[in-house]
């Protein structure tokens, strides 16, 4: 079983200071020895733990890890390299970015642990303003969870000035209907990276927001039905 050295956060440093083709070739071996080989095993594991609570998981580490090469076709940033390994972990992995899941990256700054629908297509977004304007107080009883509370504080999102009528009075009670996603996160030292106990970590964050995604996945699949 592979597991994260202190390289593994001094490669990230160090790419983030030379983000060029030219290191990046240099130190292909050590980024295939250091990230991607334990990443890899991370993210295998991980998703076993998962599948244990949703069999419904049932996806490969290739279809959960997002390339570190990053698509600059369209950015101002043309830097190549991504300075973070990351991974969604969800029924549908990263071919649907917008199914709720765990989606975490992991680097030289921090960890980051995400979850919710993000990039949303309009139909969905509608779908899920819909269930929650039927589920008010269910949803405003998950976003009050202590341990939701403790982990992610509240849900974030860009929001709307204007939603279709039918869901005005609905928004009365729950303004989160002005939003166009509706996401959680919570940010870890980098340094966990090197706790032995780091799976046990992972998946008391999952678990704490198991109640909100079962929620958000409800709302997901009705639109699909």
């Amino acid at each position: 079983m592979e597991m994260f050295t202190k390289d593994f956060i001094d490669f990230f440093k160090e790419l983030s200071q030379n983000n060029n083709k030219k290191w990046f070739d240099q130190n292909r071996k050590r980024y295939e020895n250091s990230v991607k080989i334990p990443f890899r095993s991370f993210v295998e594991r991980m998703i076993e733990k998962i599948h244990s609570d949703d069999p419904e998981i049932k996806i490969t580490p290739a279809e959960s890890i997002f390339r570190i090469n990053r698509d600059i076709r369209f950015s101002r940033d043309k830097t190549p390299y991504k300075t973070q390994a990351s991974a969604l972990i969800s029924r549908t992995g990263k071919k649907d970015k917008g199914f709720p899941g765990i989606f975490f990256s992991m680097g030289a700054k921090n960890i980051m642990i995400y979850g919710g629908a993000h990039s949303i297509e309009k139909e969905r977004l509608y779908n899920i303003r819909k269930y929650i304007s039927e589920h008010t107080d269910t949803f405003s009883n998950l976003l009050d969870d202590s341990v939701f509370k403790e982990k992610y504080g509240r849900i974030h999102g860009e929001k709307n000035k204007r939603i279709p009528a039918e869901f005005n009075e609905a928004a009365e009670k729950q303004p989160l209907l002005f939003n166009k996603a509706f996401y959680y996160y919570a940010k870890l030292d980098a340094k966990l990276a090197l706790n032995p106990d780091l799976e046990n970590i992972f998946m008391d964050y999952y678990l704490a927001a198991k109640p909100m995604r079962d929620f958000l996945i409800s709302a997901v699949n009705k639109e699909e039905q």
